[in-house]
């Protein structure tokens, strides 16, 4: 009945624009754009892959959740220490009288037991929880939203409302998994000790993932500093080429290894580039490129998936958060003087076609470009930028500001910016 309505509704808008058709069977495409972002919102928000036979039945993560007292182990994670590790609560999963009560302080935040509710009620971004029929927390998933998707604190800080494709660079995703009371079989995986994989979890800090460690076991950069990423933003990819740091595939490549190897999914994937036992040992080692499960939770669930990320619009900048005056000098500079639109081309502001370059051509180290299949950095898109500037800029956030980046650019490319031609240039890439 409800995909009815919205068909029947996405008609009637359609039935008002131009160029729209009495032809039902044209205006089926349509239709069946409807149905699959729809689902594909569903997927991207509450899909695990079957996922839970890793994180739950596998290294017992819902036991460091529940803690001892509520048949776990440990303190057990409170909504105060969950919200503190970044994770997010959706306002509209929780019935009116709980918003009300956390509103005015009546509900206790310290208590494990109410993150249990939380999860009852399906509420916590991006983290399933499974009850057995005593009510106890018996495993739990995780989904895409967990890390691509955040909250805009209408509530209180960490609750409101969802904001799906925004890069969660609140959420210290290794503290969590650091809390697993059974990091064996990672360790296995990886060919090191529970020790290890825990020091390595903590290393990363908020906002940062490590896809490559589970391929090719370089938990550290050759100066010391850990070889994690920023959690990049999942919006605004229509139109683009690649769609990760390094360019490793389209948007249902990366989905697919993701689901499969770093979600530990229960579906099909195949990369034989992985089988590179010097370039990639621990994925060569595990047939990280040669994954079939028995039933695939994954590759039917893929097509809608990335119709919807392709579908998420890009978040506009705030009124007043940037000079409108500086923003439109700005943007001549960046598609003049700047050189900017060179690789940053406007719309898309990346290139249409193969968006990558070597370090050398961007004036930075080649360590993270070296982990990835073609050795290149992709042009990262541009839009939607204010929404991601926590951690830092690049890959690594290795600028820590947008002067820093744009200071990086005017030495490299010797283009003899003036101070107020860079506050200008700044103004613009924070409009977008």
């Amino acid at each position: 009945m409800k995909t009815r309505l919205i068909v029947a509704a996405a008609a009637a808008l359609l039935a008002g624009t131009a160029g729209a058709t009495d032809n039902p069977r044209e205006f089926s495409t349509e239709a069946h754009a409807v149905r699959q972002v729809r689902e594909g919102r569903d997927i991207f928000r509450y899909s695990t892959f079957g996922d839970e036979a890793f994180w739950g039945d596998g290294i017992g993560l819902h036991l460091a959740l529940a803690g001892a007292d509520n048949g776990g182990v440990g303190p057990g994670v409170s909504p105060a220490t969950a919200l503190a590790v970044g994770l997010k609560v959706d306002v509209d999963a929780l019935p009116w009288q709980l918003q009300k009560a956390i509103a005015r302080g009546k509900v206790d935040l310290d208590d494990p037991k109410t993150t249990l509710q939380l999860l009852k009620l399906d509420a916590v971004v991006g983290v399933t929880g499974f009850f057995d029929d005593k009510g106890k927390l018996s495993s739990m998933g995780i989904q895409c939203a967990l890390c691509h998707a955040t909250v805009d604190n209408s509530l209180a800080k960490g609750i409101g409302h969802r904001l799906d494709g925004w890069a969660n660079r609140d959420l210290n995703i290794g503290a969590i998994v650091a809390l697993a009371p059974r990091l064996e079989p990672v360790a296995a995986f990886l060919g090191t000790d529970v020790a290890t994989v825990r020091k390595v979890l903590n290393s990363w800090g908020p906002g940062r993932f490590d896809a490559e460690l589970f391929l090719d076991g370089k938990a550290f950069r050759p100066d010391g500093k850990s070889a994690s990423v920023l959690i990049p933003p999942a919006f605004g990819l229509a139109g683009v080429n690649l769609h990760t740091w390094t360019g490793w595939g389209g948007i249902s490549h990366w989905n697919a290894l993701v689901a499969n190897l770093e979600m530990h999914g229960q579906g099909t994937f195949f990369d034989p580039r992985l089988d590179d036992a010097v370039k990639f040992p621990v994925a060569a080692r595990n047939r990280s490129g040669h994954v079939r499960a028995d039933e695939d939770l994954v590759t039917a669930q893929l097509p809608a998936l990335a119709i919807y990320q392709l579908a998420i619009p890009v978040p506009k900048a705030p009124r007043g958060s940037f000079s409108v005056n500086g923003a439109t000098r700005g943007e001549g500079l960046f598609n003049g003087k700047a050189r900017c639109a060179e690789c940053h081309v406007p719309p898309l502001y990346t290139e249409p076609g193969w968006n990558m370059h070597t370090g050398a051509e961007i004036g930075i180290d080649e360590f993270q470009a070296s982990r990835s299949p073609d050795e290149r950095y992709r042009t990262a898109p541009l839009r939607g930028l204010w929404t991601h500037t926590k951690g830092g800029f690049y890959h690594d956030g290795r600028f820590r500001t947008l002067d820093e980046v744009i200071d990086h650019y005017d030495d490299h490319f010797s283009l003899g910016l003036d101070a107020g031609e860079r506050w200008a240039l700044k103004e613009f890439l924070r409009s977008l």
